[in-house]
C-alpha cells in the first residue's frame, strides 16, 4: 500500500509533534490549516521544524475547498477540547467522508456529554464511510492501561485515578476551559457554578448539549464501555487550584495574580449498576517551578493494587497516541467510533499504512 496522506487541521503546539510523528512513521502530511496569521503561508516545518516539506498551511475556512482536491486518507484536529466548538469542524469532515482523528477531549467519549451533536456526527460519517474519533494521552494512560489492569484482579469495588498536566504545554484553548486566570467570582460562576445542580438540571443540560464535561467525565465513561460497565450515576466537581506566588502564563499572556485561579481540580464520581465506583480527578493548571506531571490509578479490591506513572510525557505520548490511532481509524466501522470499541493501542512497528486492512 502507499503512504498514507494526512492532512493536519489545526498547527498550534500540539501539531509539532502530530506531523513529525506522521513522516517518522511512513506517512506524510498533504494539507495543513490554521487560523493563526503568523502560521497561514508557511511551510509546515515553521511549526514542526526541519527541512521544508512543500507544505504550506492555509486558511482553515479553506479547509472544505481544498479537501475535496486532496481527499488525504486521515485528518488529525489539534484544536479545541469540546464537542460544541468543534461541531463544524467534525460535520465538514464528516461529510466529506474523511477519516478523523483528535485530540478534543470530549470526543474521546461524548455521548454521556454531548449526545445529541455525536450523533449528527455519526448519522452524517455513517452516510459517507468514515470515521471520527478522539484520543490522546488518556487512551492508554487513563483507559486501556487501567483496563488491561483490571483484568488481574479477582475482585474490584473502587478504581481511584489521579493526574495532573501543565496547561502551559496544550494551547489557549485547553488553559481557558480550566479556569486559568479567573478570579474566584469568575471561575464560580463560569466553571463550578455548571456542577451545582441537581441530577435531573445536569440530564436536561446534557440532552441540550449545555454541560461542560471535565475530561475524567468523557474518561469515566470510555473506561466504563470498554469494561462492559453500566453507569446509574454520575458526578463532578470543579475545584480551583490557587499558587501563594504570581504565575506567568506564557500560553494566556498574562501573569496570574496571587488570588486568581492558575486552573482546576475536576474530581469526577461514577456508580455503577456492577457495584464498581469510580473516583477520579484530573487537575490542570499553570504549574509553579517545581510541579511535574503525576498520574496515579489504584483499584480496591482483591488484590488492592496501584500503578503510577512517574512524570509522564503527556505531550509527546498524547501525539503518539494520535498518530498510532490512524489505522484503527480509519479501519473501524463508520460514525463516530469511540477508542473503546477499537483494538487496544500498540507501538507500530511498521509504517502505517501496514496496518491498514
Amino acid at each position: 500500500m502507499a503512504k498514507l496522506r494526512i492532512a493536519q487541521y489545526g498547527c498550534g503546539k500540539m501539531s509539532a509533534w502530530t506531523m513529525r510523528y506522521v513522516y517518522e512513521h511512513g506517512a506524510e502530511i498533504v494539507a495543513a490549516f490554521d487560523i493563526n496569521p503568523e502560521r497561514i503561508g508557511k511551510d509546515i516545518s515553521f511549526v514542526m521544524g526541519g527541512e521544508n516539506k512543500g507544505v504550506i498551511i492555509q486558511a482553515a475556512d479553506k479547509a472544505e475547498e481544498v479537501l475535496k482536491e486532496v481527499k488525504p486518507d486521515a485528518c488529525i484536529v489539534t484544536t479545541m477540547s469540546l464537542m460544541s466548538d468543534l461541531e463544524p469542524t467534525f460535520m465538514m469532515l464528516a461529510g466529506l467522508g474523511i477519516n478523523t482523528v483528535s485530540t478534543c477531549e470530549e470526543a474521546f467519549f461524548p455521548w454521556n456529554s454531548a449526545p445529541a451533536i455525536t450523533k449528527k456526527i455519526d448519522e452524517l460519517a455513517k452516510k459517507n464511510n468514515c470515521t471520527i474519533c478522539g484520543s490522546g494521552y488518556q487512551d492508554m494512560s487513563w483507559g486501556s492501561l487501567i483496563d488491561t489492569l483490571a483484568g488481574s484482579c479477582h475482585k474490584i469495588k473502587k478504581i481511584k485515578g489521579s493526574s495532573s498536566y501543565n496547561v502551559e504545554d496544550y494551547g489557549i484553548a485547553l488553559a481557558q476551559v480550566h479556569g486559568a486566570g479567573m478570579d474566584p467570582e469568575t471561575f464560580a460562576k463560569e466553571i463550578a457554578a455548571a456542577d451545582e445542580v441537581s441530577d435531573e438540571v445536569r440530564a436536561a443540560m446534557i440532552e441540550k448539549g449545555e454541560f461542560l464535561p471535565s475530561y475524567m467525565w468523557s474518561n469515566n465513561g470510555w473506561i466504563c464501555d470498554k469494561m462492559g460497565l453500566h453507569v446509574t450515576r454520575q458526578t463532578q466537581k470543579c475545584i480551583p487550584q490557587f499558587w501563594d506566588k504570581e504565575l506567568k502564563s506564557e500560553t494566556l499572556g498574562m501573569t496570574i495574580p496571587v488570588g486568581n485561579a492558575t486552573g482546576m481540580a475536576a474530581v469526577v464520581t461514577t456508580e455503577t449498576e456492577e457495584g464498581i465506583t469510580f473516583e477520579t480527578e484530573c487537575i490542570g493548571k499553570v504549574y509553579a517551578p517545581e510541579e511535574v506531571d503525576t498520574n496515579t490509578w489504584t483499584l480496591e479490591g482483591e488484590p488492592d493494587l496501584t500503578i503510577t506513572i512517574k512524570q509522564p510525557a503527556t505531550i509527546e505520548m498524547t501525539c503518539a497516541s494520535i498518530v498510532g490511532r490512524i489505522p484503527d481509524v480509519i479501519n473501524a466501522r463508520p460514525g463516530f467510533v469511540t477508542s473503546s470499541q477499537m483494538p487496544t493501542l500498540t507501538y507500530r512497528v511498521l509504517p502505517l499504512d501496514a496496518y491498514v486492512k
